[in-house]
């Protein structure tokens, strides 16, 4: 039985790729790499410019094994491709460890036998983005602890290691004891050797190393670096010789892609113009990253939108125009990497509505696109996140041990908190929209 969302899909998919120009399912082509030209990205010879999706996930789907479904992802791209998603930010890394609430299996751990078959399911993933003309930007490792991350480097040469949330270690300990792995040699050797592998790596689905991949639009350091979680302990020389040095050790071993930070801005550079500026002026870093979180940053209370949606969109717009200033400043392009927003009420109920939700996410598009049109650095945009058919089965809405229903919420939140359903047709028409307006500026 044909029933009107599979036609509608269809009709998308077909018009996502005459939208964008874009390789249709099931061909391939050769694409030339994205670079950078002054405050825009390049792909041949006309701008780069998207609206795009985090899919964290990728590589645990795309596994040949109990916790992968290869068939749920080829199902998720071609969603995500007919509501002209072209671009999306994976993890190319989570280090298994300690910590609680990291998911797991990871790609590694203390050891240097990493795990071939996650490796395996990154491959799988980006040959089945390249065949779908899109591209992605891959994270090489968490500050946060749902993916392992910093901390977990930490434990395995030997340092104390926290949990995030621990009450005995209040806010800002976590951050502040991350910050510590910056000047560890020995932690950021383990890192860099798995930086190595991985950059280095030849796709074993395609036969294509990944340096020789245009499916890949750029490497990032981390998943929202800070220097610490307050001035007092943030050791920048530290932080900036790790930022550059990596970067640098990435362009030694792959010169055709981007390489970026993916730091949140101001609110992940301790509200300090001078850190972000720093961190993103070195010539090894390509174009600047932008997180935009009104609800954790406390801009808006999710229990009474209505009430507090007008202040946080100010202060959003005040955010954005603030990195817009950077980057131009710069002379970098600026991608607006991660947004969210709650369901209305706080729900984390598919059903729940989200009137609130799209005026955000409208705002965003709104935002992005003005600054494109009159020439400004923004390349692009990533919801976070996509939870596409994933639906929990527990009652508390949380990820239990051995859950295989990955979400664009991470482990350590409530599933269904932020993330995008296949349902949200109304958030998917936003996201259409704001593709086609991103393409026809030219």
């Amino acid at each position: 039985m044909v029933d009107r969302r599979s036609v509608l899909a269809g009709g998308l998919v077909l018009a996502g790729c005459a939208a964008t120009g874009q390789t249709p399912p099931g061909t391939t082509a050769a694409r030339p790499f994205i670079r950078r030209d002054g405050m825009r990205l390049i792909q041949g010879d006309r701008p780069y410019r998207f609206a795009g999706a985090n899919l964290w996930y990728a590589a645990w789907l795309g596994a040949d094994a109990p916790y992968g479904d290869r068939a749920r992802l080829s199902r998720e791209l071609d969603r995500l491709k007919a509501a002209g998603v072209t671009n999306l930010r994976i993890m190319a890394s989570a280090e298994e460890g300690p910590l609680n609430n990291s998911i797991k299996p990871g790609f590694r751990t203390a050891n240097a036998d990493y795990n071939e078959t996650m490796l395996a399911g990154l491959d799988w993933a980006m040959a089945e983005i390249a065949r779908r003309g899109m591209t992605a930007v891959l994270c090489l490792t968490n500050f946060w602890e749902w993916s392992g991350g910093l901390m977990t480097y930490l434990s395995y040469v030997g340092e104390p290691w926290i949990d995030m949330g621990d009450p005995k270690h209040p806010w800002p300990e976590f951050p502040n004891s991350n910050s510590r792995f910056y000047g560890n040699a020995r932690a950021v050797a383990l890192y860099h050797a798995y930086v190595r592998a991985v950059v280095t790596r030849t796709n074993r689905v395609t036969g294509k190393p990944y340096r020789d991949d245009p499916a890949v639009m750029a490497w990032q350091l981390c998943n929202e670096p800070r220097p610490a979680g307050d001035l007092a302990h943030a050791k920048l020389p530290d932080f900036y010789g790790w930022v550059d040095g990596t970067a640098r050790l990435i362009k030694s071993l792959d010169a055709n892609h981007l390489v970026s930070t993916g730091s949140e801005g101001l609110k992940g550079s301790l509200e300090q113009t001078d850190i972000v500026r720093t961190e993103h002026a070195f010539d090894s870093i390509d174009y600047l990253t932008v997180h935009v979180w009104p609800n954790n940053w406390t801009w808006v209370d999710q229990k009474d939108l209505p009430g507090t949606y007008a202040r946080g969109e100010t202060l959003v717009e005040d955010y954005v125009r603030k990195h817009i200033a950077i980057a131009r400043d710069l002379n970098k392009p600026m991608v607006i990497e991660e947004f969210g927003y709650p369901r209305d009420g706080g729900s984390n109920d598919p059903k729940a509505s989200i009137v609130y939700k799209d005026r955000f996410y409208q705002l965003l598009h709104r935002l992005a696109l003005a600054d494109a049109q009159s020439g400004g650095p923004t390349a692009g945009t990533n919801f976070w996140a996509w939870n596409g058919e994933a639906r929990t089965k527990n009652a508390d809405w949380r990820f239990h041990p051995g859950d295989l229903q990955y979400m664009g919420d991470p482990p350590h939140e409530p599933q269904g908190w932020y993330g995008v359903f296949d349902t949200d047709a109304s958030t998917l028409a936003l996201v259409a929209a704001q593709a086609r307006a991103m393409q026809a500026i030219g």
